[in-house]
């Protein structure tokens, strides 16, 4: 019988096999988006049922809700799915008879080339779409997915304390209530990536740039990338590293030229730490080498070539590295790329 995280956990609605007795009913529920971030939602499958629904099934005595979630889509959509990460575990408490039960919704992927016969919908048309209760949890699933988080719910509502989902005035009431304990005081609070990268130029002016083998924008990039913080490591060796990994040059760098700051949400924000990798002689060029994997190709741009290479904010970003080259000037503070 296929379910959902929006009907067969509720309390009208329960499992077939559903016993108080032995413990909540479980169900699992598979969140499913497309490059342009719609969500996948299923045609009632109940007669009369005036909703769609999320693909998803009650989880049997004899697999794991992940087994649940492959069997439940090959189901419904003729497509082996993959299931991902854990976004969202929502208690539900018994009500009407019906047992307790555990909704686990997760991060599920197509097969490459899948076309399957069901609905695409914007984020807000699907939650708008969806019935009450699981509209709940899928926006709190969404926002685990976009902060990589994972989100604590009880009935469909976000506890204090739950990484993703909690509201924004939310987490305030609760942090200007003192009541966040240590643990949930760092869970809720917003969370930030750091990044950094090198400037690296030719005798000409020119700065090198890199493709990278895991965009699909085309956009080429400054050598750089995430700084390993849980391992101990700080922004500048961690552009040395990055530089070394990307290109094969192995370099001390120079004065940090830059620090930008950008908001990206629903996403955790980004700071850029951009330093001076120095001035490149034929020698050293000589030596640039890329995997072919992560990085697939390399070249030197002009100034005036940036803005159609790099992002607009990488963009933004190397030609202020290289004003405060040329001016002397710097660490600039930048949001965006720009002066803030």
């Amino acid at each position: 019988m296929l379910t959902t995280a929006g009907t067969a956990a509720e309390p009208d609605s329960p499992p077939p096999y559903g016993d108080a007795a032995h413990g909540p009913a479980v169900t699992a529920a598979a969140v499913v988006q497309d490059r342009a971030g719609r969500v996948l939602v299923l045609a009632p499958a109940e007669p009369g049922a005036a909703a769609p629904l999320l693909p998803g099934a009650a989880v049997s005595g004899r697999e794991t809700p992940e087994e649940a979630i492959v069997r439940a889509v090959g189901d419904a959509l003729g497509a082996e799915v993959t299931a991902g990460r854990l976004l969202a575990v929502d208690s539900v408490p018994p009500a009407g008879g019906a047992p307790a039960g555990l909704v686990h919704l997760y991060a599920a992927t197509l097969p490459p080339g899948a076309r399957p016969a069901a609905r695409w919908l914007d984020r807000d048309a699907a939650l708008a779409a969806l019935p009450a209760p699981a509209a709940r949890r899928l926006g709190a699933a969404l926002a685990a997915w976009d902060t990589g988080a994972v989100a604590h719910l009880v009935g469909g509502e976000p506890q204090p304390g739950s990484p993703a989902g909690l509201s924004a005035a939310r987490r305030a009431e609760l942090e200007h209530a003192a009541a966040l304990d240590p643990s949930s005081y760092l869970a809720v609070r917003p969370h930030v990536l750091v990044g950094a990268g090198a400037l690296v130029r030719d005798g000409a002016g020119r700065v090198l740039v890199v493709r990278a083998g895991y965009r699909d924008d085309g956009r080429w990039q400054l050598p750089g990338g995430g700084v390993d913080c849980d391992l101990g490591e700080t922004p500048r060796p961690a552009a040395r590293r990055e530089l070394r990994e990307e290109t094969g040059l192995d370099r001390p760098l120079g004065r940090l030229l830059a620090v930008d700051f950008a908001v990206r949400r629903p996403a955790p924000a980004l700071v850029l730490y951009l330093y001076d990798g120095g001035v490149l002689g034929a020698a050293d060029l000589v030596g640039v080498r890329v995997d072919g994997t992560e990085i697939v190709d390399w070249r030197l741009a002009g100034p005036g070539e940036l803005d159609g290479l790099l992002s607009p904010r990488g963009a933004a970003l190397a030609r202020a590295g290289l004003s405060a080259l040329a001016e002397g000037a710097g660490p600039l503070d930048l949001v965006a790329g720009r002066p803030a």
